[in-house]
């Protein structure tokens, strides 16, 4: 074994270790990177969640610029001059029996549903997160009364409740269908978050967190939820999207506010003038359109979560050139 000469190496400088050392000279040509999240690295790597964020993004500023696209009068107002008329460059969507415009009712009815949505998802998935992971942590009598409660809005048949309920009320504004829809839709995501929540309540970290004398509410929303976060995010698309369709269902059958423009209230108004029986299809095509697109868009988003969640739901592209050479 080769041995090393100690007279070899130069000692001079003593003090060089006693130096402070100078910091690191920045390379230069090179920009400072902002730093961007990694949630939204992966949400923007997954191809089902980008078409999803795409379309979901396309409606919601369909429905913003709606005061700057058509006058909101055009979506409520009576215009017999203007009465079933085909879409054409004065009326891209066309227009009903009673001249109301269509391509209107479409972008006016998307604030009001999107809005719907929106609210209802967030009041659902609030109180069954909420519920559901303290019932679960917790345990013992009050994991009995919350699960009992939950039970019982989860047996109870949602869309005949919401009928029957809807159909007694004076007032069936945004708020009023957004609270009654809320109420309905919470309890089976509650279950859901009870569930996980139980897997998780006794890992080691939520020991620790005991253990170092931690509060419940602390440990609840500082440790639990955070750990749930992807399964919190899935609940609150997949409510959303129901409470849509929901809402068009009930609007669809006249137990909405017929007074103002939304996707459920334009076909019913078309399937009450028979607009299909008479030729008139993009009375019916385009409100029903925009109820599938941003459905659809909701689903990719939710499909994108879950694969972002289960690793074993991911899959993994080859790149190119191995893609080439396997095909050679």
């Amino acid at each position: 074994m080769a041995q090393i000469n100690p007279a070899a190496l130069d000692f001079q400088d003593d003090g060089a270790l006693s130096r402070p050392l100078a910091p690191l000279a920045a390379p230069s040509g090179r920009k400072r990177r902002f730093g961007i999240p990694g949630w939204l690295l992966l949400m923007l790597g997954n191809p089902k969640e980008r078409v999803g964020l795409t379309i979901v993004f396309g409606m919601v500023l369909l429905g913003l610029l709606a005061p700057l696209l058509v006058d909101a009068s055009k979506a409520t107002e009576f215009s017999l001059l203007d009465a079933r008329q085909s879409p054409s460059f004065h009326h891209v969507f066309g227009t009903t029996d009673q001249g109301v415009d269509v391509f209107a009712q479409v972008a006016w009815g998307a604030r009001r549903s999107l809005a719907l949505g929106l609210m209802a998802g967030v009041i659902a998935t609030v109180l069954a997160t909420v519920l559901g992971v303290f019932a679960a942590y917790t345990g013992g009598f009050i994991d009995d009364v919350l699960n009992l409660v939950t039970n019982v809005f989860f047996v109870i048949p949602a869309i005949p409740l919401l009928i029957d309920v809807t159909a007694f009320l004076h007032t069936r504004g945004l708020w009023t269908m957004t609270i009654v829809i809320a109420l309905t839709l919470w309890a089976f995501e509650a279950r859901i978050l009870r569930g996980q929540a139980l897997t998780l309540r006794n890992r080691d970290f939520i020991l620790a967190s005991k253990v170092a004398g931690e509060s419940t509410r602390r440990i609840v929303f500082g440790e639990l939820m955070p750990n749930m976060i992807s399964r919190i995010a899935a609940a609150f698309v997949l409510v959303f999207y129901i409470a849509i369709l929901v809402d068009a269902g009930l609007e669809f059958l006249g137990l909405g506010e017929m007074q103002k423009p939304s996707w459920g209230v334009a076909l019913y108004w078309a399937t009450v003038n028979s607009s299909v029986l008479q030729g008139e299809w993009w009375s019916f095509l385009f409100p029903g359109l925009a109820i599938g697109v941003t459905v659809l868009g909701l689903t990719l988003v939710l499909a994108g979560i879950d694969e972002i969640s289960n690793p074993r739901l991911r899959v993994e592209r080859k790149p190119r050139r191995l893609r080439r050479s396997a095909a050679s």
